[in-house]
């Protein structure tokens, strides 16, 4: 067998030995690669962050919406003491929805839904205007569109009954407009924005076990 010859199958001999190796390394993964690594589990989103009160230091629940050294701060970690489910950020954001369904129902003269939440002078009140209204043919066609201030105004607490009260200054933002029985406009309009501002109180037995607020008094 002449020379080239031999090369030739000396190196075909070699090249396959070469790729049966590469195909060793190449078609495994083990010896040559990390096993794959499961990354932390992100920790359960709370619901809400826990309001801890730290002993000698202000209560942020409470400082946040009133004076440290105020009467309505007080009467609010009086409220707090009475009733150890009660918190400001909890009640404004009920008083937040309060607000809405209240004014929309009273502005569209349909009290019933509302009557449980509104003390019966405020609920004789609203009546009357509402009955006014109906009495002249007028319908209330109006649109909540958001509130543009919510404040914590006051606070009170009768430690005898274990009443509190909180006042609340709303500054809503609505949309309008009084027709007569012939559905001619009589008052405001359907597109401009109308800022009404209002001083609701509410008031509650802390510790009672009907968690609802009842609104007790209204203002400008």
């Amino acid at each position: 067998m002449n020379s080239p010859i031999v090369q030739l199958l000396v190196l075909a001999a070699i090249a396959i030995f070469l790729i049966l190796r590469l195909r060793s390394v190449l078609g495994s993964r083990e010896g040559f690669e990390k096993p794959p690594v499961a990354l932390p589990e992100s920790p359960a989103r709370r619901s809400r962050p826990e309001l801890e009160v730290i002993e000698g230091r202000p209560d942020r629940d409470i400082t946040d919406h009133v004076p440290e050294d105020s009467d309505a701060a007080k009467a609010l970690a009086a409220m707090k003491a009475a009733d150890p489910s009660f918190t400001v950020r909890d009640f404004l954001q009920g008083a937040r929805a309060a607000y809405e369904m209240i004014l929309m129902a009273f502005e569209r003269g349909d009290l019933a839904p509302v009557k449980p939440f509104l003390s019966p002078d405020v609920y004789g009140a609203f009546a009357q205007v509402v009955e006014e209204r109906h009495a002249k043919g007028y319908k209330v066609e109006a649109t909540f569109v958001g509130l543009s201030e919510l404040a914590l105004r006051d606070a009170t607490f009768d430690p005898a009954t274990r009443e509190g009260e909180v006042s609340v200054r709303f500054v809503g933002e609505l949309t309008s407009v009084v027709r007569d029985s012939a559905g001619e406009v009589v008052e405001g309009s359907s597109t401009a924005i109308r800022r009404q501002r209002d001083v609701w109180t509410f008031s509650r037995v802390m510790g009672a076990s009907d968690p609802n607020w009842i609104l007790v008094a209204t203002s400008e």
